[in-house]
C-alpha cells in the first residue's frame, strides 16, 4: 500500500478506535467512503482491528475479515485470561514471587472485551527460580522459544505465548530505566487475595506503561495502539494520579518530556480534538511506526544514538557492539570473556541465516539512503 493510502486509511482508523475507547458511534457521513479492505490492512498492522469491528458493526456494517479477527481477540483473550491463572497458581503453589505486567491489566480497562488484543502475555517473577519456572511451562506443555539474559519466551499452540522476566529492562536496551528498576521490589505491592502476588500503584503502573513505551518509541518506533493505551489508563486514573510524585520520577528516569508529548498527544488524537501542525507531526511518527516499529526507523535512531549519525560508525556499532549489549543479546557469553570473539561471530552468521531478512533489509536501507 502507498504511504499517502496508509496515511487515509490510518485517519479512519483513529477515528474508529476513538469512537470505539468512547462508547461512541461514528457519522455516517465520516465513513460512507471506507475502504474496507486497505483498513484492515492497516489495522492489522496497528492491532486495533478488533476496536474498529466493534464500531462498525454498531452502525450495521459487518465484514467477514473484521468480524473474525474480533472473535479471534475475543477468544485469544478468554484463552489467555485462564492460561494465565493456571500458571499464577502454580507459581502460588511453588512458592515464587510474581506479578502480571501491561496488556494483560490494561485489558480489563477498554469498553468491551476483546478491544485490546493480546499477543502475548508478560509476568515478572522471582528469577531465582528460573530452573523452576521453566520445568512449570514444560509440564503445562510450552516450549522455550527464545532465552535471554533475564527473560524466557514460551510458546504453545494454538495461540499461547508468554514472557517471563526476571527483569524489567536489561542495561543494553535502556540503560538508565535498568537503573532505575534495578531495585524492582521496593516499587511493588503485596496482593490482598493471594501469598505470593504483587502489582503495582497507579502511579508506578504508569511509569512503567511509560518506560516501556520509550523503549520503543526511540528504537523503531511504536504504534498507535500504545498512544490508546495512554489515553485508556488517563481517562481512568488521571484525575487521582500523584502528579508531584510522578513529574519527579520522570525526571528521574529521563523521560519526562516524552511522558508529556505522548500524553498531550494520546488525549488529543482520542478526545478528537483539533490537532496542530507538530501533533501530526508527531501522531505521523506512531502511525507510519506500526505497532512493533520499523526496520527504517531503528536504523535511524540508532544511527543517531550509537553512530552520532556516522554510518562508519553505526556499522561499527552493528558489526562490533559493546560487551554490555553482547552479554544482553547472546546469554552464554556472561560464562567467560574468552566466548566475546565467538559472541561477534555468532551473531553475524545469526543475522545471515536466521533473521536474514531484516538483516539484509537494514543494510539494503543504509545503502540507498547512502545514494541520496
Amino acid at each position: 500500500m502507498e504511504k499517502s493510502e496508509f496515511r487515509k486509511n490510518a485517519e479512519d482508523m483513529i477515528y474508529l478506535t476513538a469512537c470505539a475507547v468512547n462508547n461512541r458511534k461514528p457519522s455516517q457521513e465520516r465513513i460512507a467512503d471506507l475502504d474496507l479492505q486497505k483498513l484492515f490492512e492497516v489495522c492489522q498492522e496497528h492491532i486495533l482491528t478488533a476496536c474498529t469491528a466493534y464500531v462498525l458493526e454498531s452502525v450495521g456494517i459487518k465484514d467477514n475479515e473484521f468480524t473474525q479477527a474480533k472473535e479471534k481477540a475475543v477468544r485469544k483473550n478468554i484463552l489467555l485470561d485462564a492460561e494465565r491463572k493456571k500458571i499464577l497458581d502454580r507459581l502460588e503453589t511453588e512458592k515464587i514471587w510474581y506479578m502480571p505486567l501491561k496488556g494483560c491489566i490494561l485489558k480489563k480497562w477498554y469498553p468491551k472485551l476483546g478491544m485490546r488484543q493480546m499477543s502475548d502475555n508478560d509476568i515478572l517473577f522471582d528469577i531465582s527460580r528460573r530452573s523452576d519456572v521453566r520445568s512449570i511451562m514444560k509440564e503445562f506443555g510450552f516450549s522455550l522459544k527464545a532465552e535471554r539474559v533475564a527473560v524466557d519466551e514460551y510458546v504453545k499452540a494454538p495461540m499461547f505465548n508468554f514472557e517471563m522476566h526476571g527483569e524489567l529492562f536489561m542495561e543494553y536496551q535502556v540503560g538508565a530505566m535498568a537503573d532505575y528498576y534495578s531495585s524492582i521490589k521496593e516499587r511493588m505491592i503485596k496482593d490482598d487475595d493471594n501469598e505470593y502476588g504483587y502489582h503495582f500503584s497507579n502511579e508506578e503502573f504508569y511509569l512503567f506503561m511509560l518506560a516501556h513505551e520509550y523503549k520503543h518509541f526511540t528504537r523503531g518506533g511504536t504504534g498507535v495502539r500504545s498512544l490508546a493505551d495512554t489515553y485508556i489508563f488517563l481517562r481512568k486514573f488521571g484525575d487521582s494520579l500523584d502528579w508531584d510524585y510522578l513529574n519527579a520520577e520522570l525526571e528521574k528516569m529521563g523521560i519526562a518530556d516524552f511522558e508529556r508529548s505522548n500524553r498531550e498527544l494520546s488525549l488529543k488524537v482520542f478526545s478528537m480534538e483539533e490537532l496542530t501542525a507538530e501533533d501530526k507531526k508527531n501522531l505521523d511518527y506512531y502511525v507510519m511506526s506500526g505497532t512493533y516499529g520499523t526496520q527504517e526507523n531503528f536504523v535511524v535512531n540508532a544511527m543517531k544514538s550509537e553512530g552520532g549519525g556516522s554510518r562508519a560508525k553505526y556499522f561499527i556499532y552493528r558489526f562490533f557492539p559493546p560487551v554490555r549489549y553482547l552479554e544482553g543479546s547472546v546469554p552464554w557469553v556472561r560464562k567467560s570473556k574468552l566466548l566475546i570473539p565467538f559472541a561477534y561471530v555468532y551473531r553475524l552468521l545469526r543475522g545471515i541465516t536466521v533473521s536474514r531478512k531484516s538483516f539484509m533489509k537494514e543494510f539494503k536501507y543504509l545503502g540507498r539512503k547512502k545514494k541520496k
